[in-house]
C-alpha cells in the first residue's frame, strides 16, 4: 500500500480499469478529483446536475451522499463506480459513537490545499473559493473537539486554509474580504501555535495597500513584516520585495535598490530551507523579474524591457503558473509600450488575452489597465488601436 493511502486511513477505491482514486474519505476525493478537472462548483454541479449547496456539504464533509448523489457525481467525474463505492463503504463503516481520528482528516484535505492551490493559480478564484470556505469551516468546528497535536495541526491547517482564501479574495477584487480572512489566518495560527502567520499576514497587507496605491502605508507594512520576532529569511525576503516595489512606485529609485538588496540577501538565506513557510517559495520566484517590474514603475522602460527579454531567454517556462505568466508578459509588455516599441507589446498581450480571460484576476487586470495607460500615448494603428480597447475594457472589468 502506498504510504499516502495508509495515511488516509483505508485502501483507495477503484475507478474504471482499477483506477486508484486520490486517498482520503468522500468528500476529501471528491473535491481533489473536482479541482483537478479545473470545474468550479457550479461548473460540477451542472454536469452532476447536483446543487451547489450539496457539493459544498460534501466536499466539507458536512453530509454523507445518497446512493443517487454518489452515483450521479461518480458519473459526472467518470470515476467508474469508484465513488459510488468509496460512499457505501463510509456508510457501512459509520458509528454514531465513533470519534473520527483527526490524523486522516488534516492528510486529506492538506492534499486537497495542494490541490486547490495549483487551480487557483491556473484558472482564478471562481473555481475554488466555494471549497476553501467550506473545508475551512468543517475544520473551524472540528478544532476545538481535538486534542493535544491534533488539535494544534487541524489549527494550522485551517490557517493556511484562511490565508490562502484571503489571497483568492484579492485575486476576486475584493480586499475587504480579503483582509478578514488574513487576519482569521493570523488568530487561527495563533491557536496552532504559530506566530510566524502574524509576521506574514503583515507582508499580504502590504500587498493590499500597495494595489489600492498607499504606497506609505505598504513600506510601514513591510518593514514591520521584516522586523518581527517571528519573520523567518523567507517572510524577510517577502517583505524586501513588497517594499521595493513601493519605493519605486514612489518614484525612490535609491530605496528601491536599498531592498531590492536586502531581498537578495534574505533570499539567498533562505535557500535550502524546507520547513513550513507561508507565502511561495522565494526560490521559485527570480531577482531579475522583481527588478525588471521595480524598473517599469520607476519609468525606466527600457532597463525594464531589457531585464524582461533577458528572463524570457534564460528560462522561457518561468514561471510556472498561468497567473503569474499572465502579470510578467503584461509588464514586459508595458515596459515594451514605454519603450515606444508598441508592435512587440501589443503582440504580447494578444498572445496573452486568452488566459487573462481565463483566470480572472483582479491583480492580473490592474497590470493591464496600466498597459492601457501607457499604450495610449504611444501613436498606434487601427489593429493596435482596437486591441488596445479590448485590453481597456477587460481592465474594468
Amino acid at each position: 500500500m502506498d504510504p499516502a493511502d495508509s495515511a488516509a486511513g483505508t485502501a483507495p477505491a477503484r475507478g474504471p480499469a482499477g483506477l486508484r482514486l486520490p486517498p482520503g474519505d468522500f468528500g476529501v476525493v471528491l473535491a481533489t478529483l473536482r479541482a483537478r478537472r479545473g470545474w468550479s462548483v457550479r461548473e460540477f454541479g451542472r454536469r452532476a446536475n447536483v446543487s451547489e449547496g450539496q457539493i459544498c456539504n460534501l466536499e466539507s464533509g458536512l453530509r454523507n451522499p445518497t446512493p443517487a448523489v454518489a452515483a450521479a457525481c461518480d458519473a459526472a467525474l467518470g470515476t467508474g463506480g469508484g465513488l459510488v463505492e468509496l460512499a457505501g463503504a463510509g456508510r457501512r463503516g459509520a458509528r454514531a459513537e465513533e470519534v473520527v481520528e483527526a490524523g486522516p482528516v488534516v492528510a486529506g484535505y492538506e492534499r486537497v490545499l495542494w490541490e486547490l492551490r495549483n487551480i487557483g493559480r491556473s484558472t482564478g478564484p471562481s473555481f475554488v473559493t466555494a471549497s476553501m470556505k467550506s473545508i475551512t469551516r468543517v475544520l473551524t468546528d472540528a478544532a476545538p473537539h481535538a486534542v493535544g497535536e491534533q488539535r494544534v495541526e487541524i489549527w494550522l491547517l485551517a490557517s493556511r486554509f484562511a490565508e490562502y482564501t484571503g489571497w483568492m479574495a484579492q485575486e476576486a477584487g475584493n480586499p475587504a474580504e480579503a483582509l478578514r480572512w488574513t487576519n482569521l489566518a493570523v488568530r487561527w495560527g495563533a491557536e496552532g501555535g504559530d506566530e510566524t502567520v502574524a509576521a506574514y499576514a503583515l507582508v499580504r497587507k502590504a500587498f493590499i495597500a500597495q494595489h489600492r496605491g498607499d504606497t506609505g502605508t505598504a513600506i510601514e507594512l513591510a518593514e514591520r513584516a521584516a522586523g518581527h520576532p517571528a519573520a523567518t529569511p523567507v517572510i524577510r525576503a517577502h517583505a524586501a520585495r513588497r517594499a521595493a516595489q513601493a519605493h519605486a512606485r514612489r518614484g525612490d529609485a535609491g530605496a528601491c535598490r536599498e531592498a531590492l538588496e536586502r531581498f537578495r540577501g534574505h533570499a539567498a538565506e533562505a535557500v535550502g530551507d524546507r520547513t513550513r513557510h507561508w507565502g511561495p517559495r522565494v526560490e521559485n520566484g527570480s531577482p531579475r523579474l522583481i527588478e525588471a517590474t521595480c524598473m517599469l514603475s520607476l519609468r525606466r522602460f527600457e532597463p525594464a524591457a531589457d531585464l524582461f527579454a533577458a528572463e524570457r531567454e534564460l528560462r522561457p517556462a518561468a514561471p510556472s503558473d498561468s497567473n503569474s505568466q499572465a502579470r510578467f508578459a503584461i509588464r514586459q509588455a508595458t515596459a515594451l509600450a514605454g519603450a515606444d516599441r508598441l508592435d512587440d507589446a501589443c503582440q504580447i498581450v494578444e498572445v496573452t488575452m486568452p488566459v487573462i480571460r481565463r483566470i480572472d484576476s483582479a491583480t492580473v487586470r490592474a497590470e493591464l489597465g496600466r498597459f492601457v495607460e501607457q499604450a495610449r500615448t504611444r501613436r498606434a494603428g487601427p489593429g493596435q488601436l482596437a486591441l488596445i480597447d479590448a485590453s481597456a475594457a477587460l481592465a474594468t472589468g
